[in-house]
């Protein structure tokens, strides 16, 4: 209980102490390439995007770190779930309409589980934004979705032929802001993968990945079967 109410006064922190600064530096930046952007030169420009770039970045930030802080505290309601419906219903809303026309995205028939809808659609959505985005330089433009059934739960595979990683250091990928890729690379805020990893823990499953630099990734998550 106590850790609760901690994480609550966490959030309200967040969401409302540093929020209000954030959105005063974005405000007055946004006023001086208004009405000022004669006045500078292409240096004093420069610096205004680039404060602008930045405090977007921490605003998302901050969002990213509230829904970890929520992911904790939010009441379960588990029901039997079609992972195959939901899988294919969250690369379309994750997906951009060039994306949908340059990426090969299969998903092979997935089993039932009993989860949280809503938490879950988290996990599918970060998996698969990943996988897109870390397959937007490859020449390999695709993304396959399985699973494989064990005694007593399914693992589900989200794999892409983009970027990948060292497997070296794959169990830091699930750490918060444990990054394996460099912001001028690829954008990102270091939460996506921790909050996938609360999420699938909370369902009392696991998470790991694979890959290889170069060639790409798998991520993989376990839950209970029906």
């Amino acid at each position: 209980e106590l850790s609760n109410q901690e994480l609550e006064a966490f959030a309200y922190s967040v969401s409302h102490d540093l929020r209000a600064p954030l959105r005063a530096i974005d405000g007055f930046s946004r006023f001086l390439l208004e009405d000022y952007a004669e006045r500078l030169d292409d240096e004093g420009l420069r610096f205004i995007h680039t404060i602008r770039a930045n405090t977007a970045g921490m605003d998302r930030l901050i969002s990213d770190l509230l829904s970890l802080s929520r992911i904790s505290r939010v009441e379960m309601n588990p029901a039997p779930t079609d992972m195959t419906d939901m899988a294919i219903s969250m690369y379309h809303e994750t997906a951009t309409d060039e994306e949908k026309k340059t990426f090969d995205f299969s998903v092979s028939p997935l089993p039932d589980v009993s989860c949280d809808a809503s938490l879950m659609k988290q996990v599918w959505k970060n998996l698969i934004g990943n996988a897109l985005k870390y397959s937007s330089g490859s020449s390999i433009r695709k993304i396959v979705i399985g699973s494989e059934q064990t005694d007593g739960e399914v693992v589900f595979s989200v794999q892409d032929h983009g970027a990948g990683f060292d497997n070296r250091y794959r169990d830091r990928m699930f750490g918060v802001f444990q990054r394996l890729h460099k912001d001028e690379e690829f954008e990102g805020s270091g939460v996506g993968l921790a909050i996938v990893q609360r999420i699938v823990q909370r369902h009392g499953g696991r998470v790991w990945a694979d890959g290889k630099i170069g060639e790409g990734a798998t991520i993989f998550f376990s839950l209970s079967r029906v």
